[in-house]
């Protein structure tokens, strides 16, 4: 159900971040290089060097016709494509920020950190509205249900923190995983909460009481991005241990799995991230060897 169509090169280090534009065909990439890349689909080519950083990026977020740049240094850029330029940079943490997220009814921007907390900035100056102390140690993903309800934080010392969106308050603390969280999401219909760890297992969630309902031993090493099909009851998930897997989002068969190994074709070193194009007929993977590799849905 994946086949390779296409590997862009170019990258001269790993690669930890990835976000598709809001303009269909086009998507970026960075990690330890000095820039934020701007790729296209369309054409199957590299367009530019969006913008310069100052440290490693880890996590790289879109919305509505801005672009958010996490860096190790603990700051985050703000990319305006309207103006073509950095608009603002702000030193947000001491420590590296890992995850990104916007709660577009509330014009907030929510930033987490390897500082153990959630820091939350208003969309319309960038000031600082509030700072959660979730953790003692990184707060390594963030994940906002679809209705924007609630807010789920996956943490390093393997617990789920989930908080109300609307006053900030915490709602549950979820402890299955034996080891840290590094990816979370939410099925698009609020169906469940799925966590991915270090462990390796996926875990799923029911969100109306948050019983572990299911437990997946799904890869070999840790499970760094979990990402739903837009339109169909697919997921994707992208692993330290070279592989993408494709699984069915209702009864969590696995379909596919992309690697060397199984295809002769693949990442030869951990898989960082994953994006779905817009219209769901590819699926781009980025990962420590430097590559961005686009794969066909082949139904």
């Amino acid at each position: 159900m994946l086949k390779h169509l296409h590997t862009f090169t170019g990258h001269q280090n790993p690669v930890y971040a990835l976000t598709k534009s809001a303009k269909e065909g086009i998507f970026f990439t960075a990690g330890n290089d000095k820039g934020v890349v701007e790729w296209s689909l369309s054409k199957m080519a590299f367009v530019m060097v969006k913008m310069p950083v100052q440290s490693s990026v880890y996590y790289l977020h879109n919305f509505e016709d801005r672009l958010f740049v996490a860096e190790r240094s603990g700051a985050f850029s703000v990319y305006d494509f309207l103006a073509q330029e950095i608009t603002y940079r702000i030193n947000a943490h001491p420590k590296p920020i890992f995850g990104m997220q916007t709660i577009g009814y509330k014009n907030e921007l929510l930033t987490s950190s390897e500082d153990g907390s959630v820091a939350i900035w208003s969309l319309s100056d960038f000031k600082e509205l509030y700072r959660l102390e979730i953790s003692t140690d990184t707060v390594r993903c963030i994940a906002v249900s679809p209705n924007e309800k609630e807010i789920a934080f996956g943490c390093k010392d393997g617990s789920i923190h989930v908080y109300h969106s609307e006053d900030y308050s915490l709602k549950q603390i979820l402890k299955e995983h034996t080891m840290g969280i590094t990816s979370l999401a939410y099925h698009p219909n609020g169906d469940y909460l799925i966590s991915g760890s270090r462990d390796a297992q996926l875990k799923i969630w029911n969100l109306t009481d948050y019983t572990m309902t299911n437990n997946i031993s799904a890869h070999l090493f840790g499970i760094y991005d979990i990402v739903f099909h837009p339109t169909l009851p697919f997921f994707a998930t992208a692993s330290q241990d070279k592989s993408i897997k494709l699984w069915d989002a209702n009864n969590f068969k696995l379909y596919k799995i992309a690697s060397i190994d199984k295809m002769g074709i693949g990442h030869s070193h951990s898989v960082n991230k994953l994006c779905w194009s817009h219209d769901g007929s590819k699926l781009i993977s980025t990962g420590d060897d430097k590559k961005v590799m686009i794969w066909d849905l082949v139904i």
